[in-house]
């Protein structure tokens, strides 16, 4: 029966194209008159074609129905299967009311969506006594504009009352640095990344049917360790250093690195310059709260003998530091599907990234050890010679040079 099922789908296949809804019954007809017995239930299988219409066909067969002349409608007006929604008035607005207590996001927006499954919807209609497969539900689900989406992060979570005061604080800062040709910079640490052959995201250019084996666990490697990139964005140059340390993110890493930062690229581009802006998280290592990370800004500003004002971005608002954006996600398009497997390697990757703007980084590693937990003595603190704005004091002062370097 297999074999007879599979021909009959096979010559219907070849001749449904050429077929008006009269002749495919007449068709399915003649088949199923040709196999005698349940010949209707075999050519319904196999053809798709109803039942009932495949009876309609034999009767037509046994009174010779001619076709009807040009023009003539083979099917009268309002024939054919009526659609479910028809045959079944409630069913829509049952779906709805199942999917509206699940629907997120705006209500009036175009394009709703839900997050139970066809077939739990179909299952739940079938409860409520609707006649309703998993395709009629995607169907319905798709004329009333739901589609099944992917979380967006999209909330930041209470947003403080002066933000956008800061942000346009931080705005006139930059620009007044930047009209002056002062440096500006904007740090944070990069996330850390584990050193070895782990899988990394992303897919490079490899022959066909060879990808690199890397670890199927995550696990740290002791004597490898996790990778620390500490990076520091020149707004003004459109170029970026990164440190890379082994030990811990702690406020003097991360004075460390900006400090890296003035030596090795900084200082030939500013050189006479009395004031730096820095541009920073309110968390983190360079936090606001931290008093060893204004305890070693300090030391730097009389190192360099100049004034480092520090800008704080509202907390919660990270990824409008310029840093995320103009740096660190062009260093992780550039080592994307690439196993870390070294430091060597990871610094080599951060320095050869790139972009058509004309970014330029330069990364070094830094194997200096620090301690977390350092606590800052009382006459440490009161070294700090802090000028605060008048305008929230707390995430915008300056730190003053208390010495000037010796010529």
């Amino acid at each position: 029966m297999v074999v007879v099922e599979t021909g009959i789908r096979d010559r219907f296949k070849v001749l449904e194209p050429h077929l008006d809804e009269r002749l495919r019954r007449m068709v399915a007809a003649a088949e199923a008159g040709a196999l005698g017995a349940r010949g209707i239930s075999v050519v319904s299988r196999s053809t798709g074609v109803s039942r009932r219409a495949i009876r309609r066909g034999i009767q037509e067969l046994r009174e010779e129905v001619r076709p009807k002349s040009g023009g003539e409608r083979i099917r009268k007006a309002g024939g054919g299967r009526k659609k479910r929604i028809m045959q079944d008035p409630s069913l829509l607005a049952d779906l709805e009311r199942l999917v509206e207590p699940t629907t997120r996001g705006d209500p009036e927006s175009p394009l709703r969506w839900t997050c139970k499954s066809v077939r739990q919807l179909a299952q739940e209609l079938r409860r409520h006594h609707h006649l309703a497969s998993h395709q009629l539900v995607s169907e319905l689900l798709h004329e009333l504009g739901y589609s099944l989406q992917a979380n967006r992060k999209t909330i930041e979570g209470a947003s403080h009352p002066d933000r956008n005061a800061q942000f346009e604080h931080i705005n006139r800062r930059v620009r007044k640095f930047l009209r002056a040709s002062e440096p500006v910079i904007s740090v944070d640490t990069k996330k850390k990344e584990l050193v070895g052959n782990f899988k990394n995201g992303g897919r490079e250019l490899r022959p066909q049917r060879d990808p690199e084996k890397v670890r199927v666990h995550d696990f740290v490697i002791p004597e490898l360790g996790r990778a620390i990139p500490y990076g520091v964005y020149d707004l003004g140059s459109n170029s970026g250093w990164v440190s890379v340390g082994i030990d811990h993110d702690t406020a003097s890493f991360a004075v460390e690195s900006i400090r890296r930062w003035w030596r090795s690229m900084g200082r030939s581009l500013y050189r006479g310059r009395k004031r730096l802006l820095i541009t920073a998280d309110a968390g983190g290592s360079n936090g606001p709260k931290l008093r060893l990370w204004k305890v070693e800004l300090q030391k730097l500003a009389n190192e360099l003998g100049m004034e480092i004002s520090v800008c704080h971005f509202p907390p919660g608002t990270s990824k409008w530091n310029k840093i995320e954006h103009r740096l660190f996600s062009f260093i992780s398009m550039n080592w994307r599907g690439k196993p870390l497997v070294s430091y060597q390697v990871i610094v080599s990757l951060i320095a050869a990234t790139t972009t058509e703007k004309g970014l330029r980084v330069r990364a070094a590693l830094d194997r200096s050890t620090y301690p977390a937990g350092a606590k800052v003595a009382a006459d440490e603190l009161a070294k700090v010679n802090l000028k605060t704005a008048r305008f929230h004091g707390d995430w915008n002062y300056t730190l003053i040079p208390v010495s000037r370097p010796k010529k």
